[in-house]
């Protein structure tokens, strides 16, 4: 007799793998910013398909370096400033700071104005300028006004806007065989443009302020909890799920934006692609209205995604160095510091907008300061992973170690070219 499956456990289990996502879908989702859809635009626009490759090779590599921050913020339930604070020399996290919140701003102020340029091409009688001011008061209001649970929750229907970048390539010729061939066999070619696309790309995927980021949210998820639980294999199992379907959630987008820039844009010869609004401006006489309509939105929805990301890093990563209270949880009178941090650098990225920096400008200056500090990051993060007076028996596995490895030496790499490429 044939034993019937029990379909009542599907939904359930669904259910339950639901449950499990945040920090790491949110983290990964973030990463397909705005400034992170320019540059793989142009990588698409410049070389159609050739660079689709990328996708599969920065998976494992940033799974494997944001899965140590999760750990880490989970074992310790702390972020990384209090960690490297505890454990490590000042200054170690002092340079950091140096590094990392100038280029955070001005990450936060190309993603406000690509924004802006979006939403001034979808309703052309008001300037971009508006847009931006619009979408920054927003933005404030929400990070200032709501809890980290309401935050979280927002930020995670946010992720299904990433399923528009999806839809696209369906609804043009596309050559399924051309894709796959390029998906799995990688093409190098050894000319500064397109060294220079891979290393932006590399900078885009594992940018520093998705550590700090990561690991601060995992610990704000055991915090938060009325009873903080056992930490244990099992524990450890969930986030380690949350954080790869994350990563790969962030990797199929940037394959998808790829795919669709190089299918339409490099195929009609249009392959200098240097802002956003280019891309969703280009899209619409090849692609058709919906196709471009849907590409806008898209940007818009990951700039209100991943803005809260970078402002929330940045605050959490300069309060806890100066020991200040920090909470997206806390009311606005009792961290005002905190949210000072929030508003500041929002009001900064925003004077972008008036000051002459171009989208672009500000994106070459981020990534320089990312590829800077990017390989020191990677090798604290895994130092402090395999320090077992920090994780106990929850230290870095040998898989983490090699992929970690692997990450450092592309970044220093990456860090050398581009400095290489910024100077010659």
């Amino acid at each position: 007799m044939k034993v019937k499956p029990d379909v009542t456990k599907v939904p359930s289990k669904i259910k339950s793998f639901f449950k499990v996502l945040g920090p790491g879908l949110i983290t990964g989702a973030s990463d397909d910013d705005p400034s992170g859809v320019a540059t793989y635009s142009q990588a698409g626009a410049a070389f159609g398909l050739a660079t689709l490759w990328t996708a599969l090779i920065t998976f494992p590599l940033m799974a494997a370096i944001q899965e140590m921050c999760a750990r880490i913020g989970t074992v310790t339930t702390s972020g990384l400033p209090d960690t490297l604070k505890t454990h490590y020399p000042k200054w170690v996290i002092y340079a950091m700071l140096i590094f990392t919140v100038p280029a955070i701003v001005l990450n936060i102020g190309a993603d406000i104005q690509s924004m802006g340029a979006v939403a001034h091409l979808i309703i052309p009688a008001l300037p971009d300028y508006v847009f931006s001011i619009f979408f920054t008061a927003v933005l404030i209001f929400i990070i200032v006004r709501f809890d980290y649970q309401r935050i979280a929750a927002i930020l995670k229907w946010l992720c299904l806007v990433l399923l528009l970048y999806l839809v696209v390539p369906f609804m043009i010729k596309t050559e399924w065989g051309q894709v796959l061939k390029h998906t799995v066999v990688p093409e190098v070619q050894f000319t500064k443009d397109f060294i220079m696309i891979l290393v932006a790309i590399l900078g885009t995927t594992i940018a520093p302020y998705l550590f700090f980021w990561q690991a601060t949210m995992s610990s704000e998820e055991i915090n938060q909890k009325s009873k903080i639980p056992a930490i244990n294999d099992n524990l450890l199992g969930k986030v380690k799920t949350d954080v790869y379907f994350g990563m790969g959630t962030s990797n199929v987008t940037m394959f998808f934006i790829i795919l669709t820039t190089g299918v339409v844009l490099h195929n009609a010869h249009i392959t200098k692609i240097d802002t956003v609004e280019q891309a969703a401006k280009a899209l619409e006489p090849l692609a058709g209205k919906l196709a471009y309509s849907l590409f806008a939105l898209g940007i818009i929805g990951t700039g209100f995604l991943c803005i809260p990301v970078l402002v929330g890093s940045m605050s959490y990563m300069v309060g806890e160095t100066f020991g200040w209270k920090v909470g997206l949880e806390k009311k606005l009178g009792s961290a005002k510091a905190f949210y000072g941090t929030v508003i500041i650098s929002l009001v900064l990225g925003l004077t972008l907008n008036f000051i002459g920096v171009s989208p672009i400008q500000a994106l070459i200056y981020t990534a320089i300061l990312y590829g800077l500090t990017a390989p020191v990051l990677i090798l604290l993060v895994m130092h402090i992973g395999n320090n077992k007076k920090v994780m106990g028996k929850f230290t870095n596995g040998r898989w983490s170690n090699i992929l970690g490895g692997f990450a450092f030496f592309l970044m220093a790499i990456s860090a050398i070219a581009l400095l290489y490429f910024q100077f010659k």
